[in-house]
């Protein structure tokens, strides 16, 4: 096996020594060379055309979102953000994310973490998966589903989406896609940690119409809105009275994951009375396939929708729903929302 050849951007000499020191300790991963800034980093991008870029959001002379664009522009490959915590960092982050970056990780205790050990395996798990993203995809696709005539009686749907690496990219060209007048309530699991959701609902929210927001334990789900779960949070649905309520829960992990698609499901299956579409985007493992089996055992009018493989950034999600044999439909990124729009119009009224 060839080993994957990595560039490792960071302004700092110790993290660049410790993420090097990381990487090589996997005999899949090669660093090549390391960089001290943007600048440097494109530099020696242009002269060694590495598999794999690991690059730190806050530089000096040129900082990682800027020194992403000119990756993106003019030698486009994988890259894989670093990011301390701050507010600033994640808003930056997230832009990343949106402009092309394939997924981030959290230094654990500022931009010099004396720990950032304690997530080696992290690390190095997703400079492997950024390998194998071809970030050239994504392209525009002109075939639209046919739908088949679903029974969908009940005046109310829920949308139901689950989504991990790749999605911050994905939920923005989903919600986007939404016409103004999209009413159907929309629950968002997006694997990500604390202080990155609520960064992400803003976000997402001054680009949409939509009422976009991060849920909060007990609020009742309501019309044109879109809930985001906040890391560290599974999130549920409750029946209040003759409505529907939020449920925040610290449960334990699912998967390695809180909040966990799976658990969002399973607690949606659970309700009656309300039409269901499930929706599982691009992601690394298997999150949401339990879950939309018990979707479909407790309601086989459920509708469940998976990424196609043409446009997913990372297919493990969407593939192991598809294995499930519970999806009715497999639909490229840029037809899913007017996918989802055409199945709520159907609703009630089938």
């Amino acid at each position: 096996m060839i080993p994957i050849r990595v560039i490792v951007i960071d302004d700092s000499a110790f993290m660049r020594k410790m993420i090097t020191d990381i990487l090589e300790s996997d005999n899949r991963i090669n660093v090549i060379a390391t960089a001290r800034n943007g600048a440097d980093g494109l530099k020696k991008i242009k002269e060694l055309s590495p598999d794999v870029v690991t690059l730190d959001v806050e530089m000096p002379v040129m900082d990682g979102i800027t020194a992403l664009t000119y990756i993106m522009k003019e030698h486009p490959l994988p890259v894989v953000m670093l990011s301390s915590l701050t507010k600033e960092a994640t808003n930056s982050t997230l832009q990343a994310i949106t402009n092309g970056a394939v997924d981030f990780i959290t230094k654990p205790s500022g931009s010099i973490s004396l720990n950032i050990a304690d997530i080696k395996q992290e690390i190095i798990t997703k400079v492997i998966a950024a390998s194998e993203v071809d970030v050239t995809k994504n392209s525009e696709s002109s075939e639209t589903p046919n739908l088949v005539a679903t029974k969908q009686p009940f005046a109310k749907t829920f949308i139901l989406v689950g989504t991990s690496t790749g999605g911050p990219r994905a939920l923005q060209r989903l919600i986007m896609d939404l016409p103004n007048d999209f009413s159907s309530p929309i629950l968002i699991v997006q694997h990500m940690p604390a202080g990155f959701t609520k960064s992400l609902a803003e976000r997402l929210n001054n680009l949409s119409n939509l009422h976009i927001k991060e849920a909060t334990h007990g609020e009742i789900i309501k019309d044109k809105t879109v809930y985001i779960a906040p890391g560290n949070y599974h999130l549920k649905i409750r029946k209040v009275g003759t409505s529907h309520a939020i449920e925040l829960t610290q449960e334990e992990e699912r998967g390695g994951h809180r909040p966990a698609v799976d658990v969002l499901l399973e607690s949606a299956a659970e309700i009656t009375r309300v039409n269901k579409i499930a929706v599982i985007l691009t992601g690394m493992g298997s999150d949401g396939s339990k879950g939309i089996e018990r979707l479909k055992k407790l309601d086989s009018d459920t509708i469940i929708i998976a990424e196609s493989e043409e446009s997913a950034i990372i297919y493990g999600m969407p593939k192991a729903a598809i294995k499930t044999n519970a999806v009715n439909y497999i639909v490229h990124l840029h037809q899913m929302g007017e996918m989802i729009y055409k199945l709520t119009n159907k609703s009630g009224g089938m």
